[in-house]
């Protein structure tokens, strides 16, 4: 395999492309050569995501995309892997016969090999497998070198009865702690400051082994290794996000105060209907002891799921003036196959479901504006991670997360800066996404 090339494209949320960068490092560890030029791959790889409609169209898409370098190109051999290929692998093989490996999500570690035995047999190969495999290996970055995710937990035990992940990933399950510890001190001596502690549910890190959530013992510890300047974690559910999680964000300097609580609904009866763990109570005490740390808050919501009556939307948009989240991430209810949502009755309208949606985004606009405009004044520390052609920085705080937030824009006219490093910048303007400042 020396010196074959092989080009990748990552589909879907940031585990999967976790996995993408494990495949990485395994592969350059075979003496591959990575390749941002598809056209130059001799191995075309497609990660897949399989989560929504769209997602899987923007997979397949991709699979056909990257099968046209078969005769346009230099690729010999192309692999599908993820989330799609694991649902939907035989169909995959049997309608897109240019694909030569297909793998399912727990079979990465094995990626060389059948590489190496496609090549040498000329045969096709099927290997789904179990999906609970953890492949520990070193990573080769997608992210800026800066800012990295780890996975803590691999699937899903919630079942909400709108989500195939349970179907596509099995049942929740925490990774190694010793794993976890190792790769956030490698990450870091490698020059990453940010690391971000992900899953399909953090707050569910522990609980596999009896008792409640050890995720704030670990973070501790990680937040603990030198380096890390930043430690942040995504998807934490208000029925395990405690007290302790909330203090060491609150206490801890390199620990970011910004909690992500996807809490989908208020209105019980809804919160019910999609099997979610806990209730509008406990997302009241969450929300109230996170805002006595002064945690910025991050949520995601569903519109239009089976059953919504216009008065439990109602109740929703209350809710939201009543929270003033921080940040949010709206979606109207898309039906998914093998899913129990997806047969419920009183199925919603698509018209109805995006006026509602449509609406419930200009509520959350005026209060992003005006909790914006609330920070200026302030004076933070930004991890600058860009910069405009206009010679504008950008750079996020504590406060913002990769990719799904708005970015805090600055001039530093006098200076070079660098992606990666920290600056202090006092914010003078706010909108409703991005903020502005000036370095002091």
């Amino acid at each position: 395999m020396r010196n074959m090339k092989v080009g990748l494209v990552s589909l879907g949320c940031n585990k999967n492309l976790v996995d993408s960068e494990t495949a990485l490092g395994l592969l350059a560890d075979h003496d591959f050569v990575i390749t941002p030029h598809q056209e130059e791959a001799d191995v075309l790889m497609v990660n897949t995501c399989g989560f929504i409609g769209p997602a899987k169209e923007e997979s397949i898409d991709a699979i056909f995309e990257m099968a046209r370098y078969k005769t346009e190109g230099k690729c010999r051999l192309l692999v599908v892997t993820g989330c799609l290929a694991q649902r939907y692998a035989g169909d995959l093989m049997e309608e897109i016969p240019e694909i030569d490996i297909l793998l399912g999500v727990g079979q990465y570690g094995q990626l060389p090999d059948l590489i190496e035995k496609a090549l040498i047999s000329g045969q096709r190969i099927l290997n789904t497998g179990d999906p609970h495999v953890f492949t520990e290996h070193r990573r080769v970055l997608a992210t800026p070198g800066y800012s990295a995710y780890v996975r803590i937990g691999e699937g899903c035990s919630n079942r909400c009865t709108f989500c195939a992940i349970p179907l596509i990933r099995g049942n929740y399950r925490s990774r190694d702690e010793q794993a976890i510890l190792q790769e956030v001190q490698s990450l870091a001596s490698q020059g990453v400051r940010e690391h971000v502690l992900v899953a399909q549910d953090t707050t569910r890190y522990g609980t596999d082994h009896g008792g409640h959530t050890t995720l704030p013992d670990l973070m501790a510890k990680c937040s603990d290794i030198p380096g890390v300047d930043w430690l942040r974690v995504l998807y934490c559910y208000p029925d395990e996000t405690n007290e302790a999680l909330l203090d060491l964000m609150a206490t801890k300097d390199n620990v970011c105060r910004y909690l992500d609580i996807p809490i989908q609904h208020i209105s019980d009866p809804i919160l019910k209907r999609m099997h979610r763990r806990g209730t509008s109570q406990d997302i009241r005490r969450c929300v109230q002891l996170a805002r006595e740390r002064d945690i910025t808050l991050r949520t995601s919501i569903i519109v239009g799921f089976p059953g919504e009556t216009e008065a439990q939307f109602q109740e929703l948009l209350a809710f939201l003036d009543e929270a003033e989240f921080d940040r949010l991430g709206a979606f109207s209810y898309s039906p998914e196959e093998d899913t129990p949502a997806a047969v419920m009755p009183d199925q919603i309208d698509e018209d109805i479901k995006q006026e509602r949606l449509d609406r419930l985004m200009r509520a959350q606009a005026e209060i992003s504006l005006r909790k914006n405009r609330a920070r200026v004044g302030e004076t933070v520390k930004v991890l600058v991670t860009g910069k405009q052609e206009d010679g504008t920085y950008e750079g996020r705080s504590e406060r913002e997360a990769p990719e799904t937030d708005g970015l805090i824009l600055f001039d530093a006219p006098d200076l070079q800066l660098e992606n990666g490093q920290f600056v202090q910048v006092q914010l003078t303007d706010a909108d409703y996404y991005d903020m502005r400042g000036r370095l002091v």
